[in-house]
C-alpha cells in the first residue's frame, strides 16, 4: 500500500506563490508515476500536473502551464507542486495521486492511490 500526505496549502493573495508537498510512504517514488489534481467548489476534479515514473517527462494542464512546476525529491520520497502567479480561479482542494504504471496520466481513474487533499485559497 502507498500512503500520500499533502501539505503546504493555505491562503494567499493573487499573484503570490505556494509550494505543495506530497510525502509518499510504502513505496519509493522511483516505482511510481505521480500526479496532482484539484477540485474547486461545485466543480469536478481536474488534472493539474503529472510526472512519469522515471522522472523524465512532466505534463501540465493548459491552465497552469508556465505557472506551476512539478518536481520530486527522491531522497525525501516527496513530490512537490510549486505554484506561482496564483489566480483566484486556482482556489481548490489539491490532491496528490500515485500510480504503479510508468507513464504520466491525466485521467483520475488511472491512479491507484490518493492523498486526503490540501486546501488552496487565492484571494483577489
Amino acid at each position: 500500500q502507498v500512503q500520500l500526505v499533502e501539505s503546504g496549502g493555505g491562503l494567499v493573495q493573487a499573484g503570490g506563490s505556494l509550494r505543495l508537498s506530497c510525502a509518499a510512504s510504502g513505496r519509493t517514488l522511483t516505482t511510481l508515476a505521480m500526479g496532482w489534481f484539484r477540485q474547486a467548489p461545485g466543480k469536478e476534479r481536474e488534472f493539474v500536473a503529472a510526472i512519469n515514473r522515471s522522472g523524465t517527462q512532466t505534463d501540465y494542464a493548459d491552465s497552469v502551464n508556465r505557472r506551476f512546476s512539478l518536481f520530486t525529491d527522491d531522497a525525501k520520497n516527496t513530490v512537490y507542486l510549486e505554484m506561482r502567479s496564483l489566480k483566484p480561479e486556482d482556489t481548490a482542494v489539491y490532491y496528490c495521486a500515485a500510480r504503479a504504471g510508468p507513464t504520466a496520466q491525466h485521467m483520475e481513474h488511472m491512479y491507484d492511490y490518493w492523498g486526503q487533499g490540501t486546501q488552496v485559497t487565492v484571494s483577489s
